[in-house]
């Protein structure tokens, strides 16, 4: 009876290493391409409100806006992938104001649903680190008292 938890812990597993890769690419990438503005002109999203706040020019404000994004890109790929994927959260959450403020709904839904797939990471990493704590704290219990002595 066993066989379908692990499979089941298989499936999720995949489905959070594919969640994790995704946020880590298109972080990173999305935030090089603020310096290069190849995949598009990103201060062109920005609201009038956002621009009429900015201590800074439009494009300057992207450059922070990319490090940021590379930053919390890198972090994915660390201990902390539950964190960042609450950063990113709000940070898409954030973005979509910005873009609806501006907008372009469009593009404001489509950040909606990444920042849901990223708390859906965080949920399923937090998860994941649950079940290897237990899984360890179980294969220690499981040990003879002369291992664990040792």
């Amino acid at each position: 009876m066993r066989a379908l938890p692990n499979v089941l812990r298989g499936q999720v597993d995949d489905a959070r290493i594919a969640l994790k890769v995704c946020f880590v690419a298109v972080p990173l990438i999305a935030g090089l391409d603020k310096f290069f503005n190849l995949l598009t002109d990103w201060s062109h999203y920005l609201s009038p409100t956002a621009v009429s706040v900015l201590p800074v020019a439009p494009q300057t404000a992207m450059y922070v806006v990319g490090v940021i994004e590379i930053v919390v890109g890198l972090f994915m790929l660390s201990r902390w992938t539950a964190e960042a994927s609450l950063v990113v959260t709000a940070w898409l959450a954030l973005i979509a104001l910005n873009l609806v403020a501006a907008g372009f709904y469009d593009i404001a839904v489509r950040d909606v649903v990444m920042a849901v797939g990223a708390y859906t990471l965080a949920c399923l990493t937090a998860a994941h680190e649950t079940a290897a704590r237990s899984d360890a704290a179980l294969q220690r219990i499981d040990q003879p008292a002369s291992v664990r002595a040792a």
